[in-house]
């Protein structure tokens, strides 16, 4: 029989850690698992975090430091398989480790206590909204300060030093404080166990005087520990596979629908082959916009609502069953909780339920195992995808600007579609960027990233540097608006340091325009920076790094040239004016939608 990894039989070489059978989106590192001789620089609490975060598949570790963290970060350093990235701001250094995780499927930060972890933790909130293991790191204070009526620095003044624990507790899965050395191998091994079982982030505090310290627990690798594998009930994955295909089979038009989820269950692949088999038009949520292949013969676009790709919504919305695969369905997803769907004709997919239609709900399934068992019991039906060939209607000449022309936001967005291949990555900034970059078509392999769910200003900086360091074989196209860039501009700095090869276009309209289309008023504008002699700046004549300033599309044309031929290898920042107003018609239709969700009257009491 075969094995698989995150199975009990996966684990039976004696060169087996209890880590190694762990699912870590598709990575396997091999582990070494050689004897280290007590009180050797190597059995240290330091170095066997270390040790365990190359095992699982983290070579870049983002940090800031600070007093707490300081010998800790030492200890990382000497790890031969492990690189220290230093980023200008907790923030960043979080999204860093986001970016990292969607692309590796984990992520490490260090920060120091309470005012780095409480300076990262908006980062780690968003991770976890989008079900990301990223393992945060804080070097605590002191182990004999514990318990007593200290007051410390870098706290709020109390002799409590629980303040930054209890923050994390609200969003991450597990919390691991690491206050002596006799358990802290097994809580820090719990604690990335934890983080990779659930595809959430985890919190880990070690005191600061603990990391450099030889302790026989850590002169070896410890006995293996196993996480038993999910698995799904036999009976109840039978009972909802033959309800689903009962429902769909009896469908006109069906229609598959994909949502963000498929990223965490790993369900990606079974998904497409559900649509390979069924032949059901085939669409994708905007926060699932990268998970299924655009190329499929039956992919129809993106499902948003009113602001859906053309032709989209009518095909969706018209449908007699609908099947969603690991949806959410927020303010935003739904633009303002506006989408034309009913529930008795929808099946719902989540990554270990189904729910079908009024009926019954089907717990401890796991979605992969039903898209697989489903596809084997459903009846080929393409009518959907038929009717939505029929009323396709092709996109007409594309726009171009006249000479010395204001360049248009439109015109920009088709000369990105042009550099956009298998060996690229788009990273989308919160704001008009997601309704401009949702109507690129992604070649085959070409990446694509934004944060819907918990929407932060600013994420795409720092998201862009992990990501870009996750992947250097990738170029990636970040798309970022002013307002968003003048948040955490900073860590372009560790991008030019790090040598990545990033093309950053930087929008430049003079202000908050998502914000300016869901309620208007003078906090929505700010103040215009010089951003090319920004940049410029924070390069210093130290890496590699180009800039440039377009106002037209010939301008444009000649900056991508350059920047995909002789700047083809270092770091390149393309400031593009445009007018304060020009928006995505998305954009409007979204923000008028969410703008009345967020005005409607207390409900009378």
């Amino acid at each position: 029989m075969d094995t698989k990894i995150g199975s009990v039989d996966s684990c039976k070489s004696a060169t087996c850690t209890d880590l190694c059978s762990l699912p870590t989106n598709g990575f396997v590192s091999t582990v070494q698992n050689s004897a280290v001789p007590f009180n050797s620089a190597d059995a240290t609490l330091g170095r066997h975090l270390a040790r365990r975060l190359v095992q699982i598949g983290v070579s870049d570790v983002f940090s800031v430091p600070g007093d707490f963290n300081l010998t800790l970060l030492d200890l990382l350093i000497a790890e031969p398989g492990l690189n220290l990235i230093g980023c200008c701001n907790e923030l960043n250094a979080g999204y860093a480790a986001d970016g990292y995780a969607r692309a590796r499927g984990v992520g490490a930060c260090v920060v120091t206590f309470t005012v780095g972890g409480l300076s990262v933790l908006n980062a780690i909130a968003g991770a976890y909204s989008e079900n990301l293991p990223v393992i945060c790191i804080v070097g605590g204070p002191n182990s004999n300060d514990n318990g007593t009526n200290r007051i410390l620095h870098h706290t709020i003044g109390l002799p409590d030093f629980s303040q930054e624990l209890r923050c994390f507790q609200t969003v991450t899965c597990y919390q691991a404080v690491v206050n002596n050395l006799e358990d802290a191998h097994e809580s820090i091994d719990t604690a990335i166990s934890t983080a990779l079982k659930e595809s959430k982030p985890v919190y880990i505090s070690v005191n600061c005087n603990l990391p450099a310290i030889p302790h026989p627990t850590f002169s070896r690798e410890p006995v293996p520990f196993m996480l038993s594998p999910r698995v799904s009930n036999k009976m109840g994955l039978e009972a909802a596979v033959e309800a689903a295909a009962e429902f769909l089979n009896k469908a006109v038009k069906p229609v598959m629908v994909g949502g963000p989820k498929l990223r965490v269950t790993k369900a990606c692949n079974a998904f497409v082959e559900l649509a390979d088999a069924s032949g059901y038009a085939l669409a994708v949520m905007p926060s699932a916009k990268g998970l299924v292949p655009e190329h499929h013969p039956h992919f129809i676009g993106t499902y948003w609502g009113a602001v859906s790709t053309a032709f989209c919504a009518e095909i969706i919305e018209s449908a007699d069953a609908y099947l969603f695969a690991g949806p959410i369905f927020n303010d935003y997803s739904s633009v303002g909780y506006s989408l034309l769907l009913k529930k008795e004709k929808a099946i719902i997919v989540q990554p270990d339920c189904v729910t079908i239609a009024n009926g019954p709900a089907f717990g401890c399934i796991l979605m992969k195992d039903f898209f697989v068992a489903l596809a084997k019991r459903l009846k080929r039906n393409t009518t959907a995808y038929e009717n939505y060939h029929r009323i396709y209607v092709p996109e007409g000449l594309p726009l171009k600007c006249e000479p010395r022309e204001a360049l248009r936001v439109n015109v920009l967005f088709q000369h990105i579609q042009k550099i956009l291949s298998s060996e690229t990555a788009v990273i989308a900034e919160t704001g008009d960027s997601w309704f401009n970059c949702q109507k690129l078509k992604l070649p085959l392999a070409c990446s694509y990233e934004f944060q819907m769910q918990y929407g932060s200003i600013g994420w795409s900086v720092g998201a862009t540097l992990g990501y870009a360091q996750a992947v250097p074989e990738k170029r990636v196209i970040a798309c970022i608006g002013d307002g968003s860039f003048q948040v955490t501009a900073q860590d372009v700095s560790t991008m030019i340091r790090s040598g990545q090869k990033t093309i950053i276009f930087l929008i430049n309209n003079g202000g908050y325009t998502i914000e300016v289309e869901i309620h208007d008023g003078p906090y929505n504008v700010i103040k215009n920076w010089n951003y090319t002699a920004l940049v410029d700046a924070i390069h210093n004549g130290e890496g590699n790094c180009w800039t440039t300033k377009v106002r037209y599309e010939e301008e444009l044309v000649k900056a991508i040239e350059t920047a995909t031929g002789d700047k083809k290898d270092c770091l390149c920042f393309i400031e593009v004016i445009v007018h304060k107003d020009d928006t995505s018609k998305e954009l409007l239709e979204w923000g008028s939608r969410v703008s009345a969700a967020n005005s409607r009257p207390p409900n009378p009491q």
